[in-house]
């Protein structure tokens, strides 16, 4: 199958979840104006993009994204994929990844959505419920990916979700592109920046085929 880069490109104002810092890329030295070289300035929040959510970031005195174990985020993996017209991922959904995994990526309808319309971003997106999450704990998966901004869509502004699989030990994975990645088993690389104290890290995530 080779390799699928599921990472969401860098760009100035991109959708970013509301409230969040917006990204600018400015060029501040140019070629075309006749600089010697080309160079950016370029603002983002820690959690624009494809990133990882580390447990520091709802967990008070928790691993930071410098110090999480990369050994957690790159190995074997497995796509799942949402029926469309799912509004929330499932226990029934995690139950289709095989036994033993430790690493599961979401694909739901979000993906498709990204494909037709990336600079929208959309409030009504596939999220994990809170039961799913019960349930990717008990399973010991460690480190759960999903194709929206966020892994839960939660109005009481309390992230159970976040809360639950932060601190139960889990890493998340969001804002991943997984328009045309079949169900399947891949190996996961995924490297977040090293932001020393961050509360989260985007980062750059492929697969490879097994």
């Amino acid at each position: 199958m080779g390799m699928f880069d599921i990472s969401i490109p860098i760009r100035d104002g991109m959708p970013v979840v509301p409230g969040d810092p917006k990204v600018s890329i400015r060029r501040v030295r140019s070629l075309d104006r006749g600089d010697a070289y080309n160079l950016s300035s370029v603002s983002l929040g820690s959690h624009t993009g494809t990133h990882v959510d580390p447990p520091n970031h709802f967990v008070a005195g928790g691993e930071t994204i410098d110090q999480i174990d990369l050994n957690r985020l790159n190995g074997p993996c497995w796509v799942v994929s949402v029926a469309p017209g799912s509004a929330l991922i499932t226990p029934q959904d995690i139950d289709r990844a095989p036994a033993g995994a430790e690493r599961v990526l979401f694909h739901t309808s979000n993906s498709d959505r990204w494909a037709q319309a990336p600079d929208e971003y959309f409030s009504n997106y596939v999220a994990l419920s809170l039961e799913a999450a019960d349930r990717l704990l008990q399973l010991g998966i460690r480190l759960v990916g999903i194709d929206a901004l966020s892994i839960e869509s939660d109005p009481t502004g309390t992230y159970p979700v976040h809360q639950r699989l932060l601190g139960g030990g889990a890493l998340l994975l969001e804002g991943l592109q997984l328009h045309g990645v079949p169900s399947a088993g891949f190996e996961l690389r995924c490297l977040p920046l090293r932001i020393a104290g961050g509360d989260g890290g985007p980062c750059r995530a492929v697969l490879l085929g097994r």
